[in-house]
């Protein structure tokens, strides 16, 4: 271990202090859990404590991490308050997260800790949406990614890493190489025999430092850091060092060989030997560290007795934190006379956006040449390539988690994917992360991204390119999901999604895109969670969304002239929220329902639709509903097959039909 220039008395003693106090919290953590005190999952930082105060150290205060499920010691090298994170831990409403969150989910906006994760390499693309955000807005923060090699092997890594080099984002990917992920070791795990190698195919620099040596971690890092702050684009930095305890506390280890951690710690406890370097170099003495130890272990019994004394969250508040509260002023104008599409609302929206506010900015494939639909035409000469408009390659869970990171960051992003069907390579990104971590932060993050997406089939596009999916969304708490079905509604609700504050799956059906209606030029916003009535009616109730409004009209019309039955048709326009009210007064009034959806049936629209009916109308119906949904089968990509399956104004008619001949 070599003196570092630069580093005085005090840095040294301050690099030390902050290891035991990683150390001394761990073990007690440890205690704690088998005691019974600390609930679910643990996974201990014990070992690597050099790694994260060497980094760290070498950052800013305002500088980023992003942690790992293993995170408690890059918090506390960041500056946590030890009693809320340990507050957290027992699941306290003084916790971090106010006890949403846990061990693997801590989250300290204030001091730059944008969030522990628990999806192994997810924090990877966070860490870079972070640095787009700070790149963005022409700041020269860094943020460093913190990941265990098992995420070296994720398609997330490999994603961001490009996307980074290609953007030359202030981001430094920091692979804290602990020899195993999870029970696998690296020699079975890896192509390579360092992580720091997969640096070059993204033409960035990549190094390997002995992560138990706290000074040439630091070293190191602090050089990376000063070039990245530079502006010269991402670097990785891989530290080598020995996972100490299982991969969680309870882990038998079956895998690893028995004396192995015992030689680590005989031999190369980092703690062990940065004290001996002090001490041999005159830094330290034995009164010197009594009095760091005691002063360590004074703050982590401090946060054990503020833990225990605190009180768990309120059950009744357990929903809380799911959604940010939406504060907008909404109107629905006349819709005038003036006539555009559907791809010309959407754009006008956007447009209108990005015009009044510079926070608003769209990523996704081919947005700069308008893509396959065409909403973002013209955008990207307006706002700038690669600024505001900004095309990526084709890395759907990366870009959108990218997404949620500089939304995280306090920018609104629009993410164009050309068709729902590719959403399913980022539901990571959607799901565990866009959906869950304002929850998870205790309220401390939102989310304001919206993802748009092509739904529906019809013009023989087959099974990859067809689907309407919007149930999966709807499931899924922490999303809204709306599906506008006309140009005046995809305008209005358009810019209330935006608007809104929290993730938005923005479908819109392809067959919509060049269909024309009434626009007004004004900007009007939209409630979401409003359904409408586009023709009212006292016999049967059709409840619809997106491009079948236009069938349910269709045949509400052959249903009124050939048969004298009046229904009234409602889109509804917002699948989550559900308009409860206008279902409800509407059954109330006809006493029938029909609910027509493109998606499929089991646990779909039409499903919740018809639960929704019976608990708030239940008494009025005077037949059993009836749902008009897709052929449970992928979609064919022969049009008389994808006619077969596919709703339609004549299955329409004869539904209704059968509802009055029983």
């Amino acid at each position: 271990m070599c003196y570092v220039e630069g580093l005085d008395q005090g840095k040294l003693l301050s690099l030390y202090e902050t290891m035991l106090r990683i150390r001394r919290f761990e073990e007690t953590v440890a205690k704690l859990f088998y005691g019974g005190e600390i609930p679910g999952f643990v996974h201990l930082y014990i070992g690597e404590e050099a790694i994260a105060t060497g980094v760290i150290h070498a950052l800013r205060r305002d500088d980023y991490i992003t942690s790992t499920h293993r995170g408690h010691g890059h918090l506390i090298a960041k500056g946590v308050d030890l009693k809320k994170l340990m507050a957290e831990l027992y699941g306290k409403e003084t916790g971090l997260n106010k006890g949403r969150g846990g061990s693997m989910h801590a989250v300290d906006v204030g001091i730059g800790v944008m969030g522990a994760n628990g999806i192994v390499g997810s924090g990877i693309g966070l860490a870079a949406g972070v640095a787009l955000a700070v790149k963005y807005r022409g700041k020269d923060n860094v943020v460093a990614a913190f990941f265990g090699d098992g995420a070296s092997n994720t398609g997330v890594f490999h994603e961001t890493l490009n996307m980074a080099s290609i953007w030359k984002l202030p981001v430094l990917f920091v692979c804290e190489n602990n020899m195993y992920a999870a029970t696998v070791p690296v020699k079975k795990s890896l192509s390579v025999d360092r992580v720091s190698k997969r640096a070059s195919a993204y033409n960035i620099e990549g190094v390997t430092v002995d992560g138990t040596n706290v000074l040439e971690v630091y070293e190191t890092a602090e050089k990376l850091v000063k070039e990245i702050r530079g502006g010269r684009g991402p670097a990785l930095l891989e530290a080598l060092t020995l996972r100490v305890r299982g991969h969680f506390e309870g882990d038998p280890q079956h895998y690893r060989p028995k004396d192995e951690v015992d030689e680590f710690l005989r031999e190369r406890d980092p703690i062990v030997k940065f004290r001996n370097y002090l001490i041999s170099n005159g830094f330290l003495n034995e009164v010197m560290d009594s009095e760091i130890r005691s002063k360590v272990e004074k703050e982590v019994l401090e946060a054990v007795e503020f833990a225990r004394n605190s009180p768990y969250p309120k059950p009744d508040t357990a929903l809380e934190y799911t959604y940010s509260e939406s504060k907008l002023t909404y109107k629905e104008p006349p819709p005038g006379s003036r006539v555009i599409t559907y791809v010309e609302a959407v754009r006008e929206a956007l447009d209108y956006e990005m015009s009044r506010y510079d926070d608003v900015i769209v990523l996704g494939e081919d947005v700069v040449a308008a893509g396959v639909w065409g909403v973002t035409k013209g955008l990207a000469a307006k706002y700038g390539a690669d600024v505001r408009v900004i095309d990526t390659p084709i890395s759907e869970d990366g870009f959108t988690l990218m997404a949620v990171g500089a939304a995280m960051a306090g920018l609104r992003v629009v993410v164009e994917h050309r068709f729902a069907d590719f959403l399913y390579l980022a539901m990571n990104a959607i799901f565990n992360h866009a959906a869950k971590l304002r929850y998870m932060s205790g309220g401390q993050f939102r989310i304001p991204i919206l993802v748009r997406a092509a739904i529906g089939a019809g013009i023989s596009a087959a099974a990859q390119h067809s689907s309407t999916n919007a149930s999966m969304f709807v499931n899924h708490p922490g999303l809204k999901v709306v599906a506008p079905a006309t140009p005046y509604d995809a305008k209005g609700l358009f810019l209330a999604s935006i608007r809104d504050g929290n993730p938005v799956v923005f479908l819109e059906h392809k067959k919509l895109y060049r269909m024309s209606g009434p626009v007004p030029e004004e900007e009007y916003v939209i409630p979401l969670g409003k359904a409408s009535v586009k023709k009212e009616g006292n016999d049967v109730t059709i409840v619809t969304y997106s491009y079948m409004l236009h069938e349910s009209l269709e045949a509400a019309k052959e249903l009124k002239e050939r048969y004298g039955i009046d229904a009234e048709v409602i889109d509804l326009r917002t699948l989550y929220p559900l308009d409860r009210k206008t279902l409800r007064e509407s059954v109330e009034k006809t006493m029938k329902l029909v609910v027509v959806d493109e998606g499929w049936g089991p646990c779909g629209i039409s499903s919740e639709v018809i639960a929704t009916v019976e608990e708030e109308a239940f008494g009025y119906l005077d037949s059993r509903p009836v749902r008009i949904n897709t052929g449970h089968a992928p979609i064919p990509f022969s049009p008389p097959l994808e006619k077969e399956i596919l709703p339609s104004k004549e299955k329409i008619v004869r539904s209704v039909l059968t509802l009055f001949r029983r």
